[in-house]
């Protein structure tokens, strides 16, 4: 992996290099003594006592579709070989995909041997062991999940991405340092785009970070199947779309806020719809995905449907009339989706405070009637 890295030196060259030699032009001797990294990623499992109380360990967890455990192990140094038997432990099936317009599947793993090996890695490179905390690496069914103590040094996913050029700052200098020399990750910030941007290529969700500043722990979730058609649709029908606007897409899709600043970028480009929070896919992406049913449910019926709605409902209510909840009831199968109960309860309202001032109805205590009855007048 040295000769990988640093191919302008001649391979004859380093084969000559004692151990010493090697592990000092690899930075983890200094000065003739062991680092901590060395231990980390070179070392016996039986000496990881000598970085204590630090915890040298990755626990591996299978859970199944109800979220029980059914299998874990616990790995240690060296890392550098350990990590593949981590790795080994998933169950990365084959797919099957048809791809737009051909009738001819595409066949490809569920997890990119990039893709899981980088989110490793960097668990590793990047965790707090000063915390004494293991780093979690969980199977599910449909993704994988990585966890490691912690702050997340860029700060927040958008700044990672929008990094050019090598990281300024590293928690652990010396242990980075040893794993670009031995190709496990690179200094210049693109193995987290690189994910993203292979996750777009295979038309997947995007992976979720979850950032707690507070709690010093960085997760990250790897998706290994197209989990929501809608998204992929998207990708596989709209080529000019941006990695940016892919991944604000795809948090729309899976509910999750986002920023003013992206909303209004998504907004102008007419690829969602809404108000904030409560976003959506447009019509006009809707119509493209051919998702008009979903966007209908999601959207709810027209005002105008909703207010028909309504006085059917109090009109076969009769001259006892019928409460608001009772009218809600009725039409929450009707109305948005992506909008809370408040929200929609407040729509209510100000549908029954037009047909009031309309003289349609009026209020009696808490009951809503119609006061021009045809029956009535019959």
């Amino acid at each position: 992996m040295y000769k990988k890295v640093h191919s302008k030196i001649p391979a004859n060259e380093i084969d000559g290099w004692s151990v010493e030699e090697l592990l000092s032009n690899s930075g983890i001797m200094i000065e003739g003594k062991l680092t901590r990294a060395a231990i980390i990623l070179l070392g016996k499992p039986t000496a990881v006592f000598k970085l204590r109380p630090a915890v040298v360990e990755v626990t591996w967890t299978l859970r199944d579709g109800k979220e029980d455990v059914v299998g874990y192990e616990h790995f240690t140094a060296p890392f550098i070989l350990t990590v593949d038997e981590i790795l080994g432990k998933i169950r990365n099936l084959t797919m099957r995909e048809l791809p737009g317009g051909t009738l001819f599947p595409d066949t490809m793993k569920q997890y990119d041997n990039y893709s899981i090996r980088e989110a490793l890695h960097n668990a590793i490179a990047h965790q707090d062991y000063t915390l004494q905390e293991r780093i979690n690496f969980v199977e599910n069914p449909g993704y994988v999940y990585y966890e490691n103590g912690g702050s997340f040094i860029p700060g927040t996913l958008q700044r990672a991405l929008a990094i050019r050029g090598p990281q300024r700052h590293f928690r652990n200098e010396c242990l980075c340092k040893a794993m670009v020399h031995f190709n496990m990750i690179d200094t210049v910030s693109r193995g987290i785009k690189k994910i993203f941007d292979e996750q777009w290529r295979r038309h997947f969700p995007m992976p979720d970070y979850e950032i707690d500043a507070v709690n010093k722990v960085v997760g990250v979730r790897l998706y290994g199947n197209a989990i929501n058609e809608k998204y992929t649709k998207i990708l596989k029908e709209n080529k000019t779309l941006t990695l940016h606007e892919c991944i604000a897409l795809d948090a729309v899709q899976k509910g999750h806020q986002i920023s003013e600043e992206t909303a209004k970028e998504l907004l102008d480009k007419g690829l969602i719809e809404g108000e904030s929070p409560n976003y959506q896919i447009s019509l006009g992406v809707a119509k493209m995905t051919h998702q008009l049913p979903e966007y209908t449910r999601v959207s709810g019926l027209e005002r105008s449907k909703l207010k028909q709605m309504t006085m059917q409902f109090i009109q076969n209510a009769g001259e006892d009339g019928t409460m608001r909840d009772g009218i809600y009831e009725y039409l929450k199968v009707a109305m948005p989706s992506n909008k809370t109960k408040e929200q929609n309860l407040r729509l209510l309202g100000n549908i029954l405070k037009e047909l009031k001032e309309e003289g349609a109805v009026s209020l009696k205590g808490l009951s809503w009637y119609e006061v021009q009855n045809p029956t009535k007048k019959n």
